[in-house]
């Protein structure tokens, strides 16, 4: 067998194992329960609420911007959280010690994330099906496009997440700059409202980033037509949406392979135990 491809069928095997080890982990397993239980109660709270000045359910609004946050930010830092507490206890070491072992650890954590955030995304979505009767009118069609928009952005914010792991210097720091850096992010780009009301150049600045298009695409399979009348342009921007989902895709895609294996060909036992005794010097 081809030892790239082996590696791959280990790293399918290991990122299920994980997963499923996740859901013994009381730590694990209560972070998961207790974010998408919040989720959950804020459909509820909303559930007999309509959007100001129109006949749209509030929570049927909201839904599109909680399934496109957990995958933006769950899939990002769940992968800039994992590299960095590998890249401290040795696993990445390990990894890169064994036959295309980068293969299929990268692997392992990709489908292990994966899972992980598609479930807690089924969670909630069936929870609107059931609190939030707008959203039981949801044609077929747009659950497909909440299916696809779905894979796009776990595909683009899973490597994201890994490149900005791996370029980080300090595992520590890097994880509290980037969450810092998606909030500013996802306070701007309109994860829950549209960005029209917004100044012109922060529309621009918007726009630059994915988390944006995340969520338009994910209003637009959700929510009727006539509530694109609030967004830019007054449409859903079908095309231009999904053509730079893919774009950052195939660029995030693209750019993480090159980007870890630089990282892990520094990866040494001394530059980890230098980072372990930084850590200590910082404590004491």
């Amino acid at each position: 067998m081809n030892p790239v491809l082996h590696a791959a069928r280990l790293g399918l095997s290991r990122g299920w194992i994980e997963f499923k080890q996740q859901l013994t982990s009381v730590s694990d397993l209560a972070f998961t329960v207790i974010s998408t239980a919040a989720f959950i109660l804020v459909l509820y709270l909303q559930r007999d609420a309509t959007v100001p000045g129109t006949n749209v359910s509030l929570a049927a609004a909201t839904l599109p911007g909680v399934l496109a946050l957990m995958i933006a930010v769950g899939s990002l830092l769940g992968a800039i959280g994992a590299l960095s507490v590998e890249r401290e206890d040795g696993t990445l070491l390990r990894a890169k010690a064994l036959p295309q072992g980068m293969v299929g650890y990268l692997v392992g954590r990709v489908v292990s994330l994966s899972v992980s955030t598609v479930a807690s995304i089924f969670l909630i979505a069936v929870a609107g099906v059931v609190l939030v009767p707008a959203v039981r009118e949801i044609p077929p069609g747009g659950w497909l496009v909440v299916a696809l928009v779905t894979v796009l952005g776990i595909l683009f914010s899973l490597p994201l997440g890994a490149i900005i792991g791996a370029l980080s210097p300090n595992p520590q720091s890097g994880t509290g700059i980037a969450m810092l850096t998606i909030g500013a992010v996802t306070s701007i780009s309109g994860i829950f409202y549209p960005i029209s009301a917004l100044a012109g150049w922060m529309q621009g600045l918007a726009q630059a980033f994915p988390v944006y298009w995340l969520g338009l695409a994910m209003r637009s399979g959700m929510l009727p037509d006539a509530a694109a009348a609030a967004e830019l342009g007054g449409s859903w921007r079908t095309t231009l949406t999904f053509t730079v989902l893919v774009a950052w895709t195939v660029v995030a895609l693209l750019l993480a392979p090159p980007v870890l294996r630089r990282m892990a060909r520094r990866e040494s036992g001394s530059a980890m135990e230098q980072r372990r005794v930084r850590a200590m010097q910082r404590i004491t």
